[in-house]
């Protein structure tokens, strides 16, 4: 099984702006959201705990650790997608709205969903089936939930998961 939390919320989250290499911290919000995803993951059977190396993951992961009893290792491959000229941009942005549909076109001066699939899919083939929690990124996330389920071309942009959200994902 495989574990996926998206961090939990930030400033940015909560002002709706794009974040991606911007290495913001949780708000007294996202900490809170951490303990309880936590408190939810209490009884997994963990194998592997990996992290993105942002502070923000970083920050749930430690919650979740601490918690659990069980340390975790930093992947770079889970960082966040490079947003480029977009970072910080009102996530309703049209012009950041329309490039979010360009799957294989690197935001300017970032990357595209498909350099993310291409340092994701073998993360999750080397991961095999053992029991795997990734703390992550909403970008990797969709890329996470497009490996293991067909999604249609606005099913994969529509696709959002929450601060701290659980998702699970069987081989």
């Amino acid at each position: 099984m495989i574990y996926v939390v998206r961090h939990g919320e930030t400033e940015w989250n909560a002002d709706n702006k794009v974040v991606g290499r911007t290495d913001v911290p949780l708000n007294a919000k996202g900490i809170e959201q951490a303990k309880e995803t936590a408190r939810l993951l209490k009884g997994s059977n963990i194998d592997v705990f990996l992290c993105s190396p942002m502070l923000r993951t970083r920050q749930t992961a430690d919650v979740i650790s601490s918690e659990l009893g069980i340390p975790y290792k930093i992947d770079d491959r889970l960082i966040e997608t490079d947003f480029g000229s977009f970072e910080c941009a009102d996530r309703d942005d049209e012009e950041y709205q329309k490039a979010k549909r360009e799957y294989f076109v690197r935001f300017p001066g970032g990357e595209s969903y498909f350099d993310l699939a291409a340092r994701v899919f073998p993360l999750l083939k080397e991961l095999g089936e053992v029991n795997a929690l990734l703390v992550t990124h909403g970008g990797i996330c969709r890329i996470i939930r497009s490996y293991f389920e067909d999604l249609g071309n606005e099913q994969f942009v529509q696709f959002s998961q929450g601060n701290c959200e659980v998702r699970m994902y069987p081989y």
